[in-house]
């Protein structure tokens, strides 16, 4: 279709059949053959775009071009080529396993564009050359006459010409819980879609004959399919990754650069200079960082199942915990997604069974058992019992009402329940108790004013009146649907969920923003917010949103919490304008109108049961259906974000500095600070103490608000705790040539120890922000940190030493070393929150007070 008539089929439920007919340029009457022929040449298939589909060759290359993967790479390589075979191997062996595991996890979006394939109808019943047939559901063409009946799958969007009895369940599309009466006839206004049928709706009663407007991806079920088959921008975290990967390359590239210069100015041996330089590149590499990251993620998702929570892509955990806001749908998150009888109410706006009691003989007796029929059936348990139909009245759609002839022993009662307006107008008399009184005009208006105040509240309502009947039992009829007794309304609802409330109240706590993106009625939404603690002053439409230009929306988006008769392209407009302000922004839904919001969040999250092509669409899925589960997610991705920090910070802390120590040196001492392989030892026995990382505990404090990795925070880190640590080196030194007089091979041996000894035991200063023995760590990382701490302060004593250029240093050297060891940790701990300023854990403190306290 080309864009001109597109964009003038926008909203095509506002104008007539005769106009559409005349846009389109056919007639009512179906399309012959040859002009079908055409227009799907014009217009194309009516299917999906096919998904962007990247093979796994390429998907390996673009995450090895990374500049954190680049650096292992040639490290490892290096390490290999200069004797190193077992460090080298091990780090290019992390880096396959990393990457394969990513390349695995890909192609999700893949799968939900097959989903939504899979999900509409393969067969659709068109006029052509005069006559209905049934035809491939993908050549039906704008400009077609269609026939949708119970049971079928709406083939394309449409514009109905004529109707019976039709209704059409659009929950996957609107999240409208209610079944959806259609009518033919222009839109009373751009919300009333009343006389339009959507792609991937079910028509659920009647039949209805419709000309075909939209197809394919422009239709509203296509919008999800394009939005699925766009490649999904880089994540939170994979940005994150990628700008530490680009300052650790700029690091490395500058130390290699400065330091083999200054020692080839300084008449050094060449040879010497550039193998003590790439040793110093791997040093500084973060070589276990990969697999830091995906040991800690694979035992977050595994915790994570525990909690009723899947996860389908890795990355996604850390995402989760760096969520500051959550965009949901309304209906089973929020609510139940079961409507349920709220009230029965008398004509005199008291709560009174009887008008419920009736509806319930009616519908079981006559009903359609559809979701108000089945509500009020459980909702007056046994009152149908003993009562048995005489004769009905189906329900009308035009009327808007259905009568049944209600018999018990030798009671008969004639009850009549539809829609308030319709039912109230044929009452000229009202129940009060025991007694019954007239209804006038001012009654009746009582009455409808009653019903719009119970749809203020969020509640749909259903009249109900009866009749004595005398005479035999026979088939009801128009006329006697006359002289009724109004009974009283019946109020349905669907509730919010009971743990609703408690769940939006810990997501504030935790620093979460919570906005309802529905495509129910609004005045709905704002009741249900307000019943679960959200701000619901104002609450936004779909309407609202059109009108509004994308840097608007952004502004717009922080003043409400509620958003109604939202299309699916305006939830994702909505998340995307929350990701312009700098929000991390989660999306829950379970519907097919949810995919694109789902496909746009940093973090999309589905629930079990949901549609496929949801479920496809989602990062995450809950297999429980309640907001409490999202609130345990997040906490679980908060502390796997927060080992993997330590990792870093401990890079940052001693690994940065003892590197920085050992290129200074190099150029003022007349021999090597540390042999290459000394410092390559060194490096492997460092990371083989933190493969507890991914098990150690989490304080509360660092789960308590949205987390992301700030660059400022973590060079402000490493500014301060680097040179501390650089300091105490330079003191080693100092001591080992000045007090000591230390041989070369002491040197080395000595500075070994210490730098072995710091940068290990620090862990346990700057893996928390409180004190460590307040916040112990847990066994495991005690135990890798001091077995290897334990190695490599006995290699130099054994006849290993002698392999790698240790002496054994005199007592006491040892006893200095020991001593500036402590007055490090002691300085570290002092510092430490000099360091950390307000957190290496970015904050987001929340715009909105009335979300939780910041």
């Amino acid at each position: 279709m080309s864009t001109d008539t597109t964009s003038s089929l926008h909203r095509f439920w506002r104008l007539s059949p005769a106009q559409i007919g005349e846009t389109l340029g056919c007639g009512l009457d179906g399309l012959d053959a040859r002009d079908a022929e055409d227009r799907l040449r014009r217009y194309g298939h009516n299917a999906d775009s096919p998904s962007h589909v990247v093979g796994p060759a390429r998907a390996v290359l673009r995450r090895l071009l990374e500049p954190l993967s680049l650096i292992l790479l040639v490290a490892g390589i290096i390490s290999m080529a200069t004797g190193d075979v077992i460090g080298g191997a091990i780090i290019v062996l992390i880096l396959t396993l990393s990457i394969g595991l990513d390349t695995v996890q890909e192609g999700h979006a893949v799968k939900a564009a097959e989903e939504l394939r899979r999900s509409v109808a393969l067969k659709a019943e068109v006029k052509r050359d005069g006559a209905y047939r049934e035809i491939d559901v993908d050549a039906v063409v704008p400009g077609d006459i269609m026939r949708v009946r119970a049971g079928d799958i709406v083939p394309a969007d449409a514009l109905i010409i004529t109707c019976k009895a039709f209704t059409a369940g659009e929950a996957a599309l609107t999240g409208e819980p209610y079944p959806a009466t259609k009518r033919a006839g222009v839109a009373a206004d751009e919300n009333d879609t009343s006389n339009a049928l959507f792609r991937g709706s079910v028509a659920q009663t009647g039949e209805a004959v419709a000309l075909v407007v939209n197809t394919g991806p422009n239709t509203m079920f296509g919008a999800a399919a394009s939005a699925l088959a766009e490649v999904q921008a880089r994540t939170p975290f994979e940005r994150d990754l990628h700008e530490f990967g680009l300052v650790i390359a700029r690091l490395t590239l500058a130390l290699v650069v400065i330091v083999l210069a200054v020692r080839v100015v300084f008449g050094r041996d060449v040879l010497d200079s550039l193998l003590f330089s790439v040793a110093l590149a791997v040093g500084l590499t973060p070589e276990l960082l990969p697999m830091i990251t995906t040991v800690t993620l694979s035992r977050g998702a595994l915790r994570m199942a525990k909690r009723k929570v899947i996860v389908k892509r890795l990355a996604a955990i850390h995402d989760l915990g760096a969520m500051s806001v959550l965009c949901t749908d309304k209906t089973g998150t929020l609510t139940s997604a079961e409507i349920t009888l709220a009230r029965s109410i008398a004509p005199d706006g008291s709560d009174d069974p009887r008008a419920a009691e009736l509806g319930a003989v009616a519908a079981a007796l006559g009903g359609d058992r559809g979701s108000l029929d089945t509500a009020l059936i459980a909702g007056a348990d046994h009152a149908a019992a003993g009562w048995s139909l005489g004769g009905q009245q189906t329900f009308d759609f035009s009327r808007r009402l259905g009568s049944v002839l209600a018999i018990r022993g030798a009671d008969q009662i004639l009850i009549v329940k539809g829609a308030p307006e319709a039912v109230i107008e044929l009452c000229t008399r009202q129940r009060q108790g025991s007694t019954i009184t007239a209804l006038d005009d001012a009654g009746r208006a009582e009455m409808c004013e009653r019903v719009h105040a119970l749809a203020r509240e969020g509640l749909r309502t259903v009249a109900i009146a009866s009749r004595p009947w005398s005479g035999a039992p026979r088939e009801i009829e128009t006329d006697d649907e006359q002289e009724l007794i109004f009974e009283g309304l019946c109020a349905f609802a669907d509730p919010p969920k009971p743990t609703a409330t408690a769940a939006i109240a810990q997501l504030a706590r935790a620093g979460i923003a919570l906005k309802i993106l529905s495509g129910d009625d609004p005045v709905v939404v704002k009741r249900l917010a307000g019943l679960v603690g959200l701000k619901a002053d104002r609450v936004l439409s779909g309407s609202d949103i059109a009108e509004l230009s994308d840097d608007a929306l952004a502004v717009q988006v922080h003043s409400a919490d509620a958003f109604g008769r939202l299309a699916p392209d305006q939830k994702s407009r909505i998340v995307k304008a929350l990701q312009a302000s700098g929000e991390v922004v989660g999306f829950l839904g379970d519907g097919i109108n949810d995919a694109p919001a789902l496909k746009a969040a940093d973090i999309g999250l589905s629930v079990d049961g949901a549609t496929g092509v949801a479920q496809a669409a989602a990062d995450i899925i809950l297999l429980a259906s309640d907001l409490d589960v999202v609130a345990d997610g997040v906490e679980e991705g908060r502390r796997t974000f927060a080992n993997i920090l330590k990792y870093v910070r401990m890079g940052a802390s001693s690994n940065v500095g003892n590197m920085l120590s050992m290129a200074a040196a190099s150029m003022v001492l007349p021999f090597l600070p540390m042999l290459p392989t000394q410092i390559l030892l060194n490096n492997l026995l460092y990371d083989l103490s933190e493969l507890g990382i991914p098990f150690d505990r989490v304080s509360p404090q660092a789960t308590a608000r949205p987390q992301r990795w700030d660059m400022k925070r973590l060079i402000r880190f490493a500014a301060i705790m680097g040179p501390l640590s650089s300091l105490f080196d330079v003191l080693t030194f100092g001591a080992l040539l000045y007090l000591f007089h230390a041989t070369p091979d002491e040197f080395r041996t000595a500075w070994f120890l210490e730098s072995m000894a710091t940068q290990i035991l620090v862990i346990f200063i700057i893996r928390t922000n409180g004190r460590p023995w307040s916040n112990r760590a847990d066994p495991v990382l005690t135990a890798s940190s001091l077995i290897a701490l334990a190695v490599a302060l006995g290699l130099p004593f054994t006849p290993a030493g002698a392999w790698f250029g240790f002496v054994a240093p005199p007592a006491l050297v040892l006893a200095a070393i020991a001593g500036l060891v402590v007055a490090y940790l002691v300085s570290a701990e002092a510092l430490k929150s000099l360091a950390v300023g307000p957190g290496a854990i970015r904050s987001r403190r929340r715009r909105h007070p009335h979300h939780g306290p910041p």
